[in-house]
């Protein structure tokens, strides 16, 4: 039943991913949108940190992870997320629910393991208005750019493990732009759509080490070298005669424009922690990515807003009463938290736009405990601000809660009566 319900979810899933709209911020105006985060619930719940690798999760942010597995491991989650917009004029509210990812782990033979799965990597959605003196223009854009992961993972040994993910990017932006202007009774309209596909590649490595006192401490890092991507570009002009509150095209004409490339930045991430197995784990991470590189092109606007390098610090971790008691199920919960702070790396009006998190998070146990599968329901959430209400700019505050399963079988197991 579990496998038909996953193999059900995932042909629903990879048929309607492209169309969802998972953000509603004015900041994914600029470049390709937010990005989203890669992990499950469980890494958003301690901060986003990836550090911490065992045997019966997949983790999605380091390929090293499938080296290690020792049963398949399903995983889809979704989040719900309430934000409050600010400015020192006015303010509004949004609220957005998504699918996150969907990923399938599977322990191929020892010491080695593949991954395959989806996941929204960055995402636009916003609705503007500006009002001038003499113009008023309207903005609306959506879209955003989704990966589809092939991951390999070996493990020399119960120290090291390396891994690999290939990923093919493919999706589309679109921005809509009407201008009215005082005493001219028709506006424009102009509709501009990028669509994007390329490859892209990423490395990881983790390694374990046992120390004195049942203490383990974990070393983490990965890499994505920089790539260009393939950009479909396309502009559509109109004339727009206002008739009530909507707009009927006049004249429509298509601009010829060409397609383009742009460079998909580089990321370098960092961590380490310490922990007790079945116990307790603390840890924090670093990443850096080379967004400075992202180049005005026909996507890349330049309507005060400009990119430079980001980077992310995050410490969370993990605790657990008992995780192998069959008299108090609380005592086998998994208790979940974390800190994470953006540089985004976007630059508004000379203001680096900031964000922060605060998260906390359960591992719910699913299924009898005899069966040494360790499935879980993973709850989160998260609260946090983005941006400012200086130099003109919009402040977002959030909360965002998220559900994910990770489902654990065993495949391939050799039968011991015929």
């Amino acid at each position: 039943m579990i496998k038909r319900f996953i193999v059900i979810v995932a042909l629903f899933l990879a048929f309607t991913a492209e169309a969802q709209e998972n953000v509603s911020s004015p900041y994914s105006y600029y470049g390709i949108g937010l990005t989203n985060f890669k992990g499950t619930v469980a890494n958003r719940s301690m901060g986003g940190i990836s550090i911490f690798n065992d045997s019966i999760h997949a983790n999605l942010q380091n390929p090293a992870s499938y080296g290690r597995l020792k049963l398949t491991n399903y995983l889809v989650g979704g989040s719900h997320e309430r934000v409050s917009l600010e400015s020192s004029e006015a303010s509004d509210n949004a609220k957005i629910t998504s699918i996150d990812y969907l990923g399938l782990g599977i322990p191929i033979g020892d010491g080695f393991g593949i991954g395959v799965g989806l996941i929204p990597y960055t995402s636009v959605g916003y609705r503007i208005l500006d009002i001038e003196d003499e113009s008023a223009s309207r903005l609306n854009g959506r879209g955003g750019m989704n990966k589809v992961f092939l991951s390999a993972g070996y493990a020399f040994n119960d120290n090291f493990s390396i891994g690999v993910d290939a990923n093919y990017n493919f999706g589309n932006f679109q921005n809509r732009r009407t201008v009215v202007r005082d005493g001219i009774e028709l506006g424009t309209r102009d509709v501009n759509r990028s669509d994007i596909k390329g490859f892209n590649f990423s490395f990881g490595a983790n390694y374990q080490k046992l120390l004195s006192e049942g203490l383990k401490l974990h070393v983490s890092g990965t890499y994505s070298p920089a790539i260009d991507l393939n950009s479909d570009n396309f502009r559509e002009v109109s004339t727009i005669a206002f008739v009530s509150s909507s707009g009927l095209v006049v004249d429509t004409r298509e601009v010829d424009v060409e397609d383009t490339d742009f460079t998909l930045p580089s990321r370098l991430t960092f961590g380490a922690g310490i922990g007790r197995e079945h116990k307790w784990f603390l840890g924090a991470e670093y990443s850096n990515v080379g967004s400075s590189s992202y180049e005005d092109s026909f996507m890349f606007r330049n309507d005060g807003g400009e990119f430079e390098d980001a980077s992310q610090f995050a410490i969370g971790g993990f605790f657990i009463p008992q995780y192998n008691s069959f008299t108090s199920y609380f005592k086998r919960v998994v208790y979940r938290a974390g800190f994470r702070y953006d540089a985004t790396g976007l630059v508004i009006n000379n203001e680096s736009i900031k964000e922060f998190g605060m998260s906390f998070g359960l591992g719910l146990p699913i299924g009898a405990t005899n069966r040494d599968l360790f499935s879980n329901a993973n709850l989160g959430i998260e609260l946090g601000q983005r941006g400012t209400t200086d130099s003109g700019l919009i402040q977002e505050n959030f909360l965002r809660l998220s559900v994910g399963l990770s489902l654990n079988d065993k495949w391939f197991t050799k039968r011991k009566f015929d």
